[in-house]
């Protein structure tokens, strides 16, 4: 049955992926904005709910380390594994937007995080904790992202050439329809794993490590992927780097508003791996004088992301 049921949840993830890319390339061709823009706003909001409910639910059970390793865990894994395996499939180049502003800002978003966490080791305070304090300061950085982001959004002068714009009605269904089919296919993929796991008798960490942060993330995987399939590599893009700015300043905002957040077994070495992931993300930018994330690069990320999980469950 558990079989069953990963398969499933496996068909839901992967059609509302090609739903949710169809509508979202929709509504950027009608609103005449940047395919990168709905990728970094609405796209990576919607395949970061499954992360909001397990963070959150987890905040309000007091398991702080879970909602904490589940951004962790997701951030670490869209930039390995969901860019590394990306950019195999083919280069993802970078634009000079990217490269000025949206991939500083995540690294510099990363560095909060890690600074916030770690107050014992800067000195402001007997426990590394997050508090409503820094939540209260996160959530108002997330909004002023996005109304600045909105604001200056460079418009097309004309939509790109293609077919006549979809119905404003089926855009919308086909946005909330895909995003519907991603989190719920991806929490009956995630339950059906685990199960599965837990038979095989695979340990309770490994399965925390892989298969919770790797299971909320399935929907950034699918959605990136289909919309790389089908050539919106601006969505791709702005999915996994909004998605990551989302999960630390929206997930970890709301999470640690509603009980502060205490690090538990989440370590030094896990926050400064996260803080790895987006810099790296921004020197392959400037690697071999291409601004692109190229195939050599994308199996460095995908090596990387094997000797982390080595390294946490040896």
């Amino acid at each position: 049955m558990d079989i069953l049921l990963l398969l499933v949840g496996l068909v839901l993830i992967l059609g509302g992926a090609n739903y949710l890319t169809d509508g979202a390339s929709a509504l950027a061709q009608r609103l005449r904005m940047p395919e990168f823009l709905i990728g970094l706003t609405i796209v990576a909001i919607g395949t970061s709910m499954p992360e909001m409910v397990v963070s959150v639910l987890s905040s309000i059970n007091g398991q702080s380390d879970m909602a904490i390793g589940n951004v962790v865990g997701s951030n670490i894994f869209n930039v390995f594994m969901v860019l590394g395996l990306c950019s195999i499939i083919h280069p993802i180049a970078f634009t000079k937007e990217n490269i000025r502003f949206d991939i500083p800002f995540c690294v510099l978003v990363s560095a909060l995080f890690v600074l916030m966490a770690c107050d014992t080791l800067i000195g402001w305070g007997s426990t590394d904790t997050i508090s409503r304090f820094d939540g209260a300061i996160m959530l108002l950085l997330y909004i002023g992202l996005m109304t600045w982001t909105i604001r200056t959004a460079k418009r097309p002068e004309k939509v790109e050439d293609g077919p006549k714009p979809m119905a404003w009605w089926l855009t919308i269904v086909m946005i909330v329809g895909g995003l519907c089919g991603l989190v719920f296919g991806g929490e009956l993929f995630l339950d059906s794993a685990t199960s599965i796991a837990r038979k095989l008798g695979i340990s309770e960490s490994v399965i925390a490590i892989t298969l919770v942060a790797g299971g909320t993330s399935l929907p950034e995987l699918a959605a990136s992927v289909v919309s790389f399939l089908k050539g919106k590599v601006g969505m791709a893009l702005g999915n996994v780097v909004g998605s990551n700015i989302a999960n630390i300043l929206l997930i970890l905002g709301v999470s640690s508003t509603i009980n502060p957040l205490t690090m538990g077994g989440i370590t030094l070495f896990d926050l400064l791996v996260t803080l790895l992931t987006a810099v790296l993300l921004y020197v392959t930018s400037f690697t071999f004088r291409r601004r692109e994330l190229d195939r050599a690069e994308g199996v460095i990320f995908l090596l990387l992301y094997a000797g982390y999980i080595y390294l946490l469950v040896r």
